[in-house]
């Protein structure tokens, strides 16, 4: 088990016009300066928009073959780093803590390419990932399942702020008052960006559910990547929902922050389970507020397939 130190959950604060709590902001000039290497790959995503789904894709593409035990032996969220994550570390009941900073494991890490997960805003990426022409892979999801699964993620772990009701928390996801911003500004923020000369790559989570294999395909083709038929397979294998649901390494069960008698953290993997959620009137409300904040007419995501 690892066992954080979170006496309470955070609070929200502005933070240059962003919500964020100090278990990602406290480390701000280290994750500033952070030096990228070349080959890096980053894995952007607002929260609950396939992150983890990703992040095994492409472990498994980098890894799978040359250290097949890494899969069976080291967490996911371990194998593929929080860039802006600090959160404190205890070692057994009355332990001395010690602070865990994404930015300083990454340094430490022996392989390459290094793989590095965040789900800051676009303005927000250190510089040098920009500087070095970083490959950057964006996963998006429909809003309305993403506030699905964002609210039944923050009810289950204390890390997050208190999520409140479903009805106060669509509300609030409508104002943008969630942990890393609005989601309307995160997606548009990168898709305008992916639009000026950048290394980014877009992942619609739909399309993952509706062709895993297609989307291995993309992603080969991006990082440029040669991947066999059996190759990919063995992936496809690893990556189905259930398998990864079940994965000890993968589906977090090894954090006592999170409280799996509320919700798993690998919940359903479905595409339209928002219709569980919204009424008819909240459902209205929210279209209208979609067309309001949608800026970029070339982004379309689809709501159900």
């Amino acid at each position: 088990m690892f066992k954080l130190d979170i006496p309470s959950r955070p609070e929200l604060f502005d933070f240059h016009g962003v919500s964020m709590t100090h278990h990602y902001t406290d480390n701000w000039e280290n994750l500033q300066n952070f030096q990228a290497r070349p080959d890096d790959v980053l894995i952007a995503a607002y929260p609950r928009s396939g992150t983890t789904w990703l992040c095994c894709i492409l472990d498994l593409l980098y890894f799978g073959e040359m250290s097949p035990e890494r899969q069976t032996s080291i967490p996911i969220f371990k194998r593929v780093q929080l860039l802006e994550g600090t959160f404190t570390l205890r070692e057994g009941p009355g332990g001395t803590p010690h602070v865990l900073r994404g930015t300083d494991t990454l340094e430490k890490l022996p392989t390459s390419p290094r793989l590095i997960k965040t789900h800051l805003p676009v303005q927000f990426i250190p510089k040098s990932f920009w500087e070095q022409n970083c490959r950057i892979i964006y996963s998006t999801r429909n809003s309305k399942d993403n506030v699905v699964s964002y609210f039944h993620f923050e009810c289950m772990t204390v890390i997050h702020p208190e999520p409140g009701d479903w009805s106060s928390y669509l509300q609030r996801f409508m104002e943008g008052k969630m942990l890393f911003g609005p989601w309307y500004n995160h997606v548009n923020g990168w898709w305008k960006k992916k639009q000026s000369p950048s290394n980014i790559h877009y992942v619609f989570y739909e399309d993952l559910v509706e062709d895993t294999g297609r989307e291995i395909d993309k992603l080969c083709s991006f990082l440029g990547l040669s991947l066999s038929a059996e190759g990919k397979e063995r992936i496809l294998n690893r990556v189905q929902f259930d398998v990864m649901k079940s994965d000890n390494m993968v589906n977090h069960t090894i954090l006592r922050e999170m409280d799996f008698n509320i919700s798993s953290f690998i919940r359903k993997g479905k595409v339209g389970d928002w219709k569980n959620h919204f009424t008819v009137a909240q459902n209205e409300e929210f279209e209208e507020d979609y067309k309001k904040k949608m800026k970029e007419d070339m982004l379309q995501f689809r709501s159900e397939i």
